[in-house]
């Protein structure tokens, strides 16, 4: 379709008339320097059109639409004598008319229109009115004596014009005096005890943007100092150009004017001083949306709130004062409010809480009315999936979720939930056709940092939103994998200081997992089973012929008998035990190796786990609202499990396993550190092209009680949101190739790069180039391929580059990318470029929303 659009409408003249130019470029110029900065080039009226890889596929996408498609349709209608009579007699002569109505006659063009982007054609009276947004734009900064001009360049390309924005700026104005003029003796103290972080300042060079600075400052300082009322039009500066001097030596003088509170009336408008204010009384109107203020007529008096209700009080009242961070005859303090307004909201107990003043008599002092509106106690929410992998032909999922809300009086609330999963299985390899997953979780949050015997509220104030989160649930799959049985128990923190940091810390997290078929290992992961079984029927070694079923593979457990050895259990303790010398058996020392690794990897995941850690983390976004591209993101954490528990191997005599592993409760449990680093940055290009980069690194070590890390906690590379150009779990580690069916290491290392860019409507495209890889180190794999063996490791990142399309649903985005293997280090060396970079080795992801 792309080949087709380019060869019939690559003319971008194709609607542009003779005595027109089409604009196809925009140059600005300040003092003969090009100008790339996006604010300034944002003035300009007639952007060129845009372009797709320097591309204009929307402006041809509209040259495809026809013009005046009822006097073509009727042209081709009567082009031939008999073609109106033959369609009548087909169709009828209503249908005729509809035909010309129709989405390929007419609806087709509207949509390319529509789709597409009007060849953008010169004015050069739009250009001389961006010459004077230049102008006042850099009168903004200082430059009051420039001058602009412009210049097209039409010559050289045939009806297509370049246009150049020059602009002499000359010498700027500099700030030379600066004085003020304050009515109100409140405001008059005020600014002088804040006056040296002004942004004006003498000797600098002029520039609007200080000025709007200042004017948000002193608003923010002046409403967090009891001038409740402060209207930040009061603030006015007066600008005067110093004719005294010589024109040469350019000074301006400022004089800051605040001026008094201007209040409307029905006639006229008053002025007064502005006064610090305080605060008197604070009443709480606890269900004022059900009752009349003065119907509330039960009243509970807990330090400084007036607590108004009417039957039964549903809350304690020393949470709404943890809440509400007024305090009576203190000042007022606009942080104070919006604070309030956040944990109110946070409570989640509460709709639409609303605060309100009132003066009281009282000279100078407010009253602060808070009105809030009880949520429902109970809440039920349900959800509904539809699921495929490669080990379920099609999976359908329930789930349901009750919130009982302010469960003990305290803004406690309890959330129990549960869902299931049933469905088909694609492989033959399971007892029955079907597979079932059930699980459930209760989880209580309360807002507050709950720790035994130590006040937290001097470390973490209230106004950070803390939050103690307590959660078991559990989990149980039956007829899929090797059977998992877990239990998840969890005690966490979490606060935040302000709207960009985040801290979590998880002082508990004990996760349990019980493989219950242990014995489908070689079923599930059918790659481990093929290369054992590859091995093991190599002619020239000696293997017992037991171990064989009647196709001369290696039997499982699942294919005998009970009380006969399997063919895989078998063949592994008789390498491993040297039954199967190296020597003259015809097994070689690879293949040695192999089995090796092989029964560690079996051992490891057929093991149960219980792993007990405790993890910190902490996010950082500097984002201010979802339109806004220039911003970054960091998250770091870092996890540590098992050191409780083996401290605690001092007290209590735990038992130990064959490998002197501790056991608790007859499992042995996992001892590791691991810490990520997680880095995301964003550029905002220029019209809706956004470039993002983002950077990963992660390492879980094991020591102690463990040689290696358990398999929910280790990491994979591929997938949609990782290395695109393969598979999950099917890149790495290091540079080998596929050698399990779920590939995992402890080290990972990513990078990736993209251009996002509109296409048309609220379809967008991307191109990406994605790198990285996974290690094994420090843990019980010795295979150099597989682990990270320093600086020259660093070849072994893979690469994969390709592109996508993403639409917006608004709400949500559903994203589709196609991945090329690009440097794979699975290859050897010389072949590693390129190799598979064709559409028949590319990868198609499928995506909800971004992948960073």
């Amino acid at each position: 379709m792309l080949l087709a659009i380019i060869t019939y409408s690559c003319n971008s003249l194709k609607k542009v008339e003779d005595n027109e130019y089409l604009v196809v470029k925009n140059t600005i110029l300040v003092d003969s320097v090009k100008i790339k900065n996006e604010d300034v080039r944002s003035l300009i009226y007639q952007k060129s059109n845009t372009r797709l890889l320097g591309y204009p596929l929307r402006l041809n996408l509209y040259n495809l639409a026809k013009e005046n498609p009822d006097s073509l349709y009727q042209a081709w209608l009567h082009k031939k004598p008999n073609r109106i009579k033959r369609l009548t007699n087909l169709l009828s002569e209503k249908q005729v008319d509809r035909l010309g109505e129709s989405f390929l006659v007419k609806g087709l063009g509207l949509w390319l229109k529509d789709i597409g982007e009007a060849p953008v054609i010169l004015d050069t009276t739009k250009t001389r009115k961006t010459l004077e947004r230049l102008s006042a734009y850099y009168n903004s900064k200082g430059y009051f004596n420039n001058s602009t001009t412009y210049a097209i360049d039409s010559t050289s390309q045939n009806q297509k014009a370049k246009v150049d924005y020059k602009i002499t700026l000359g010498k700027p104005y500099v700030i030379d005096s600066i004085s003020n003029d304050i009515s109100s003796k409140a405001i008059d103290s005020l600014y002088f005890l804040n006056a040296q972080e002004t942004f004006i300042k003498k000797g600098e060079r002029f520039d609007l943007d200080n000025f709007n600075n200042e004017r948000e400052r002193l608003t923010n300082i002046f409403r967090n100092s009891g001038i409740r009322n402060f209207q930040e039009s009061s603030i006015t500066f007066d600008i005067e150009r110093d004719t005294i001097r010589s024109a040469d030596d350019q000074k301006m003088n400022i004089n800051l004017n605040i001026g008094n509170l201007k209040k409307r009336g029905e006639n006229e408008v008053t002025t007064s001083e502005y006064k610090v204010e305080k605060i008197n009384r604070i009443n709480v109107y606890t269900n004022y949306l059900s009752k009349r203020k003065n119907a509330l007529t039960d009243t509970v008096l807990y330090k400084d709130l007036n607590i108004y209700y009417t039957g039964k009080f549903k809350i304690k009242p020393k949470t709404l004062d943890d809440a509400i961070f007024f305090k009576s005859d203190s000042i007022y303090r606009d942080i104070d409010k919006i604070r309030t307004t956040r944990q109110l909201n946070s409570l989640n107990i509460f709709k639409y809480p609303n605060v309100i003043f009132e003066e009281d008599s009282t000279d100078n002092y407010v009253n602060t009315n808070i009105y809030l509106a009880p949520k429902p106690k109970y809440s039920l929410g349900t959800n509904f999936e539809v699921s495929r992998s490669n080990l379920r032909k099609i999976g359908v999922g329930m789930g349901a979720s009750l919130l009982i809300r302010n469960i003990f009086k305290g803004a406690e609330n309890l959330s129990l939930s549960a869902d299931g999963t049933f469905g088909l299985l694609s492989r033959e390899t399971f007892q029955e056709d079907y597979f079932s997953e059930i699980g459930g979780e209760i989880t209580l949050d309360f807002p507050r940092i709950w720790f035994p015997f130590i006040r937290t509220t001097k470390i973490i104030p209230n106004y950070t939103l803390p939050k103690t989160r307590i959660a078991i649930g559990t989990s149980f799959q039956k007829n899929i994998g090797l059977d998992k049985q877990t239990l998840n128990t969890v005690l966490g923190y979490n606060w935040s200081p302000n709207s960009y940091n985040k801290h979590a810390i998880e002082l508990l997290n004990i996760q349990y997992v019980r493989n219950v078929n242990k014995e489908r290992f070689f079923d599930v992961y059918t790659t481990t089973y093929n290369q054992l079984n590859e091995i093991a029927t190599d002619n020239d070694i000696a293997v017992n012929p037991s171990y064989f079923n009647d196709d001369n593979d290696l039997t499982t457990p699942t294919e005998v008998e009970d009380g006969v050895t399997p063919g895989t259990t078998g063949f592994i303790n008789d390498v491993l035990s040297g039954t199967i010398p190296i020597s003259n058996s015809g097994l070689t020392e690879d293949d040695y190796d192999d089995v090796k690794s092989i029964n560690e990897r079996e051992e490891r995941l057929t093991e149960n786990n219980l792993i007990f850690t405790t993890n910190y983390t902490f996010n950082k976004n500097n984002r201010d609202g979802i339109l806004d591209n220039n911003f970054y993101q960091f998250r770091f954490k870092i996890e540590g499990a098992g050191n409780l528990l083996s401290a605690m191997s001092g007290i209590i005599p735990f038992n130990e396993n064959d490998d002197e592993q501790l056991l608790v409760f007859g499992v042995p449990f996992s001892q590791y550190v691991k810490t990520e680093f997680d880095y995301v940055k964003y550029w905002d290009l220029s019209r809706s092209n956004v470039l993002a980069v983002r950077t990963f690194f992660g390492i879980a070590i094991p020591y102690g009680n463990s040689s290696n890390i358990p398999f929910v906690k280790s990491y994979f590379a591929g997938g949609s949101n990782d290395n695109r150009a393969w598979y999950p779990y099917s890149l790495g580690p290091g540079r080998t190739s596929a050698l399990n069916d779920y590939n995992e290491a402890n080290l990972k290392l990513a990078f990736n790069l993209e251009y996002r860019f509109p296409l048309f409507g609220d379809l967008n495209g991307a191109i990406f180039a994605d790198a990285g890889n996974i290690w094994n180190v420090f843990d019980d794999v010795d295979n150099e391929d597989a682990t990270f063996n320093g600086l020259e490791s660093l070849k072994d990142i893979a690469l994969g580059t390709g592109f996508g399309i993403r639409y917006d649903f608004t709400y949500f985005l559903f994203r589709l990318d196609l991945g090329f293997k690009t440097y794979n280090p699975a290859e050897i060396e010389s072949k590693r470029w390129f190799r598979d970079y064709n559409f028949a080795n590319s990868v198609l992801q499928i995506g909800i929303n971004y992948p960073f």
